[in-house]
This record gives C-alpha cells, sequence and structure tokens, in this order.
C-alpha cells in the first residue's frame, strides 16, 4: 500500500529510501510471537517445553516481521526502477505502507502493485519447502513448524493482498488493468477504490460476526475494514476531485495578490508585521532579490519561545523552497496537484519569470470546484 502514518520513527534505509517504524510494530511483533507460541506450536508439536515454544515464537514473528518488510521493499525497488519518486516506507500493525509519486503509465502502476504479492508468494513457497524438507531430512520438529508457519503466512498475505479492493495490491492491480484497458486513469481509480469500499464494508462484518461467535480475532478484521473503507473512501474523493480539475489551469484557482514576508525579519517582527495581518495559514517568504525562498506555516510560530522570537530569522523555522510546491500559472492544475511530491503539500506556489504571482490553498481548489458546481467560470479569487 501507499500513503503515509503519523508516529513513526526512522530505524534506516531499505533499497536507497529511508525506512520508519510505526510504534504498533512492536504490538504487532507481541501479537504474531503470542498466536505462534501459545496457539499453533503447542497444537503442531506437542510436548516441548515453555522456554523453546517462546524462543522460537518470537524467532518466528521477527522472521514474519521481516517478511512484510520484504513485500513493501519490493514495491519500493519497483517503483524506483519504473522512475517513480519514493519517499519511505513504514513498517505498522496491518503491515506496510510505501509513500511514492504517481505512476505515468498502467504498466507501471501494475508492476509496482503485483511486486509486493509476487514477493511474499516466493517467500511463502520457499519458507514452505523449506520447512517441509527440514522435517523429513532432520526431523527437527519445532524449527521446521516455525518455517511451515512463516510459508502460510506469506501466502495468505499474497493472496489477500490481491483481493480486488484499493488500497490493497489487488485494487492497485485492478487499476492498473482497467486504466489500460479504458485509457481512462480517473475512471480506473473511482473504480478500484468503489471496490475497496465494499470490501472494507465485507470485511467489517465478517469480522463482527467472527467476534460475536467468540473469534478474538475478528476484531482486527473490523479494524482492517474500517482502513480499507477510509482510505478507499479518500482515493474515491481524490479521482472524482481529479476528474473535476480537467482542463483548468493553476491560474485559475490562485489567490493573488498574496501576503509575503522577507525572509530577513526577525520571528517577532514577521508575526507583529505579516502573520497577525494576514489571512492565510501558510504565508510565503520573498529574499532581498524578491524573489521566493520558502513558506511559513503561521501555526509552527506560536511554539517558539518569546525569548528566541528577536535572534531567530523567520527563514530558519520555514520550509524551504526545494521543499516547497512550485508551478507556473499557465500548468494544468490537475497535473500540478497530482505531481506533488510524497511529503509537499498545499500551498501551491506559482511563480512566473522567477516572481512569486499568487499561491494555490486548499481553500483555493475548494472555492473553485464550488463555482465549477454551481455553472460558473475558473477565474481566480481572493484570498482564503
Amino acid at each position: 500500500m501507499n500513503g503515509s502514518l503519523n508516529g513513526s520513527l526512522p530505524i534506516g534505509r531499505v533499497v536507497g529510501v529511508p525506512l520508519r517504524m510505526h510504534w504498533s510494530v512492536p504490538l504487532l511483533v507481541v501479537l504474531f510471537a503470542y498466536g505462534l507460541g501459545r496457539q499453533t506450536l503447542p497444537v503442531w508439536t506437542p510436548g516441548r517445553s515453555n522456554a523453546v515454544y517462546t524462543v522460537a515464537s518470537v524467532v518466528g514473528a521477527l522472521l514474519l516481521t521481516g517478511s512484510l518488510l520484504l513485500h513493501e521493499a519490493a514495491h519500493a525497488a519497483t517503483a524506483r526502477r519504473r522512475k517513480i519518486s519514493v519517499e519511505d516506507v513504514t513498517l505498522w500493525a496491518m503491515g506496510g505502507v510505501t509513500r511514492m509519486g504517481r505512476p505515468q503509465t498502467a504498466g507501471a502502476a501494475f508492476a509496482v502493485a503485483v511486486s509486493g504479492p509476487f514477493t511474499s508468494l516466493v517467500i511463502g513457497g520457499a519458507a514452505l519447502g523449506a520447512g517441509i524438507a527440514l522435517h523429513a531430512l532432520s526431523g527437527w520438529a519445532v524449527p521446521a513448524a516455525v518455517l511451515v508457519w512463516l510459508g502460510w503466512a506469506n501466502l495468505f498475505l499474497a493472496v489477500f493482498n490481491l483481493l480486488p479492493a484499493a488500497p490493497l495490491d489487488g485494487g492497485r492491480v485492478l487499476q492498473a488493468l482497467l486504466w489500460w484497458r479504458t485509457g481512462d486513469r480517473e475512471r480506473a481509480e473511482r473504480a478500484a477504490s468503489r471496490s475497496g469500499q465494499v470490501m472494507g464494508v465485507l470485511l467489517m462484518a465478517a469480522g463482527w460476526v467472527s467476534f460475536l461467535r467468540g473469534t478474538s480475532s475478528g476484531l482486527w478484521l473490523v479494524f482492517l475494514g474500517l482502513f480499507v473503507t477510509f482510505v478507499a473512501g479518500a482515493e474515491r474523493q481524490q479521482a472524482v476531485l481529479r476528474t473535476a480539475l480537467r482542463g483548468l489551469r493553476v491560474a485559475d484557482a490562485m489567490s493573488s495578490p498574496v501576503a509575503t514576508g522577507a525572509d530577513w525579519l526577525s520571528v517577532r517582527r514577521f508575526i507583529d508585521e505579516v502573520a497577525v495581518e494576514s489571512r492565510h495559514s501558510a504565508l510565503p517568504l520573498l529574499d532581498f532579490d524578491g524573489r521566493p525562498s520558502g513558506v511559513v506555516h503561521v501555526s509552527g510560530l506560536a511554539p517558539i519561545p518569546r525569548a528566541q522570537r528577536e535572534e531567530l530569522r523567520v527563514r530558519e523555522v520555514a520550509t524551504p523552497l526545494e521543499r516547497c510546491a512550485v508551478a507556473a500559472p499557465g500548468d494544468p492544475l490537475e497535473e500540478a496537484l497530482g505531481g506533488l511530491r510524497p511529503g509537499t503539500g498545499l500551498p501551491l506556489l506559482v511563480v512566473d519569470g522567477g516572481l512569486l504571482v499568487g499561491i494555490v490553498t486548499a481553500k483555493d481548489v475548494r472555492r473553485l470546484m464550488q463555482r465549477r458546481a454551481l455553472g460558473g467560470g475558473g477565474a481566480g479569487g481572493e484570498p482564503g
């Protein structure tokens, strides 16, 4: 899956991109280990000590977590080979998330989507075969059982992820196939997200029935269904928005003129002279030559201690220009918004000839959509 998660910490790199771990991953490892050590291994290999079950279950849980990482790493590696920007890979309780840009062809979208389940199938088959062979050749029942469990878990992960419902990998595969067949990307995205919403409801229903019948794991299925339904709904809204933006230019949505501030001002002067007088929550900065140098989010100024506001320059707490979204007035609005890099959001700075001529905020886009719904034109609006 791709997307973003709060509450995660950087722990290294994988296939050349940052690797992050969500706080829920230790909980995931504990749940895996508990299920393996208290339920599966005692049934498959009875008569061993608790110490043996504990060690084996922890090793198995860590191996399965590593399998989830390889699943997401496959997405990231394939995306990079297809020239798609990848922000990071995050492990969390539902598996993993790879934040990346939008594929530009149906073939690239298909390759990225199918790479994860394919990796899980390979891992599952290899672990299952190794477990069976180990038991047959050596009689090491517990290690063999752990490998067999790991194999079946990965095979289940691959099959489950191939369900035709966004944001699962199968939904991405469905979207890519529909895109290739119809040539209409937004239509394919709407169909895949609608399938995701239906599948999410079915997962919640199945999980709830399972829980009422005494299976505690049914709650996990309910949470997964909620997640799928929520993300699929958000993706459907984005697809509808992109369809509505067709034919519009950045200038149609931008606010102009826009309040700006000099980047050499102290934080105190910037707050007193610029921020309190503006209705924008994000304000562009200009350098000595009058060219844009970054963006300051007003909400980020309040936590700065008053004692530091006189000495600290506002450019030191701003998002630098190279990390901001920038477009020209004549650029297609759909492409400008769809091309936002992972980790980069609105406002969109509108630059012409190196000079700032306006910005596009989320409120600007909403106002434009409201005017279009009413049959109005696409002219730019007042600051908002």
